[in-house]
């Protein structure tokens, strides 16, 4: 049987013994107090609830280490030209940002390193971190954090991203298009 306190924890009722149900913990009661009503209120102590936290840390086995994101997107931006990190994969944007993103690279007939970050929870809150930008896509070029959809766009728009892209060592085809209309 499942009843709700007025602090919002669910109390779970049996024959055997009391609980609270806190999110998805469920915690031991282990002490009461009485009120000047006379009405007995029951609360987790302290630590049980630091128990029940440390309980539900995840555990590795001896040869499993922590993911260490940080590391593996300085990684990915450190051995790559030019990184993204967007929603879905160049050949199926999940968003329009991402696929402007892509078109405009495109254009540019720029080979770049892409992540998918729908793929992966951890990738995608690391990289709003790491950049300490908070929307996706994220454009890196040889290691340095160049912007999302719009500043990319901007660039674009103003010839900025061409010069860019000769820093890094290529040659945006638009370069070429431009040199062929000039013939």
């Amino acid at each position: 049987k499942m009843s709700v306190s007025r602090s919002g924890l669910r109390m779970l009722t049996s024959s055997a013994s009391r609980q609270f149900r806190f999110g998805r913990s469920i915690l031991p009661m282990t002490s009461a107090a009485l009120t000047s009503t006379g009405k007995v209120n029951f609360f987790p102590s302290k630590e049980s609830l630091v128990n029940n936290f440390e309980a539900q840390q995840p555990r590795y086995f001896s040869s499993e280490a922590p993911r260490d994101v940080q590391k593996e997107i300085g990684d990915m931006v450190a051995n790559n030209k030019v990184v993204v990190f967007m929603k879905g994969v160049p050949e199926a944007p999940r968003c329009g940002f991402s696929n402007a993103v892509v078109q405009i690279l495109r254009m540019h007939d720029v080979t770049y390193d892409a992540h998918n970050v729908l793929e992966d929870e951890e990738l995608r809150q690391g990289i709003k971190d790491f950049s300490s930008w908070p929307t996706i896509p994220q454009v890196y070029m040889e290691g340095e954090f160049i912007g999302g959809c719009d500043i990319l766009l901007q660039m674009h728009q103003s010839g900025e991203l061409v010069e860019e892209l000769q820093k890094v060592g290529i040659r945006s085809a638009l370069l070429g298009a431009e040199e062929d209309d000039k013939k």
